[in-house]
């Protein structure tokens, strides 16, 4: 397995490219760079999956669903705001092309499967309803619930801190330790990591 990480987008977003077995998933596509583009052509790109739909982190979908042909998978949850990227952008003064509408929606409690490698999907609402994670054998990619030394926003539209919380406390704390966090922006950290020195975790 190789995981791949680009930063697109004004706001630094992690856009992860996933590849095992001559397969890949890419995770997050705010927007599609040159290098992202070349990370594919050796790989047939299996899913593009939202973590949750922020303009941001979806940006990319038009352009690597049509250049890829893969199927777009979000939570349903997540709907509303996909069909509301355009006004979202607009809020912080950028553009951004249209998402087609999802092709599949994941769950708490599916599989995604690419190449040998499975990655159980998480329901992490706080940070947006229908936010979602994707965990696999010793590492998550968890959007934006937490990060190095901090946690999700929770001012913008669909954000609740108390279910951030509820989430952190049930879906990323009862990880082991040594799991790796890939989060939707900023440096990669591990979770014992996290709960010994992340400040809104360490009372939990």
């Amino acid at each position: 397995m190789e995981i791949l990480t680009f930063t697109v987008t004004p706001f630094f977003v992690n856009c992860y490219v996933v590849k095992s077995g001559g397969e890949a998933i890419v995770i997050d596509p705010g927007d599609v760079s040159r290098d992202v583009s070349r990370a594919l052509t050796d790989v047939s790109v299996r899913m593009i999956i939202n973590t949750h739909c922020h303009c941001d982190h979806c940006g990319g979908n038009a352009a690597l669903v049509r250049d890829t042909h893969a199927p777009l998978a979000i939570h349903e949850e997540e709907l509303p705001m996909l069909r509301a990227m355009e006004v979202q952008a607009q809020m912080f003064g950028i553009s951004v092309t249209p998402s087609p509408m999802p092709d599949q929606y994941l769950k708490e409690g599916d599989t995604v499967t690419v190449g040998s490698v499975d990655l159980n999907v998480l329901h992490a609402p706080g940070h947006s309803p229908g936010h979602i994670m994707l965990a696999g054998d010793g590492f998550v990619f968890d959007g934006d619930v937490v990060f190095a030394g901090s946690i999700g926003r929770t001012d913008l539209p669909g954000g609740d801190y108390r279910q951030l919380m509820q989430s952190i406390q049930r879906k990323i704390l009862t990880l082991p330790d040594r799991t790796v966090v890939y989060p939707g922006h900023g440096p990669s950290t591990t979770v014992g990591e996290e709960r010994r020195h992340n400040p809104f975790l360490t009372g939990l």
